[in-house]
């Protein structure tokens, strides 16, 4: 299965595009841009774009998008949380299911701990991933991290496919 994790941003959204199979395989992860001072349609098309590219290019199963938390700055929940929704519709487009993981669930299915710092979340999602470095920028990290959160839940929760019988991990069609 191929998963697109996202960590959505209005200044900086991770990316990242991960496989599963024996072990968890990072096939490219990186971070969208925006220009500050550019206006805020400008912005969402350019992060439309750039996630579309991303799913047209590796074609990914399922969307691991972060549900956005924010208890200080309003505005940055707007925006952020418009950024959030450009990216769903852009994987709604694309026809590919979404599923939202908080942060507490991200450092619990990547740590093991709901407290867990950025450090010791990018140290495990390189051992997971055999990273040589650490991920940087540190939204590229989260959004593999995201993606990883998906790929445990998906093998975790099990499958039922259209005979009845429960599928444990990868999708068998």
């Amino acid at each position: 299965m191929r998963i697109l994790g996202i960590d959505p941003g209005f200044g900086r959204t991770g990316y990242a595009v991960i496989e599963t199979g024996q072990s968890l395989k990072a096939i490219e992860y990186g971070c969208i841009e925006t220009l500050p001072h550019t206006p805020n349609g400008s912005r969402f098309r350019d992060i439309f774009e750039a996630v579309t590219d991303v799913i047209e290019r590796h074609r990914p199963d399922v969307a691991a998008i972060e549900q956005l938390f924010f208890n200080r700055n309003v505005t940055t929940a707007f925006t952020a949380s418009e950024a959030r929704g450009v990216v769903v519709l852009a994987a709604e487009l694309a026809s590919i299911q979404q599923f939202s993981y908080t942060p507490l669930q991200v450092k619990m299915a990547v740590v093991g701990y709901g407290r867990a710092d950025k450090k010791q979340v990018q140290e495990m999602v390189r051992v997971l991933l055999k990273l040589p470095t650490l991920p940087k920028p540190d939204d590229a990290a989260d959004a593999l991290a995201i993606a990883i959160t998906h790929a445990h839940s998906y093998r975790m929760a099990g499958r039922v496919d259209g005979g009845g019988r429960t599928v444990r991990g990868e999708v068998q069609r």
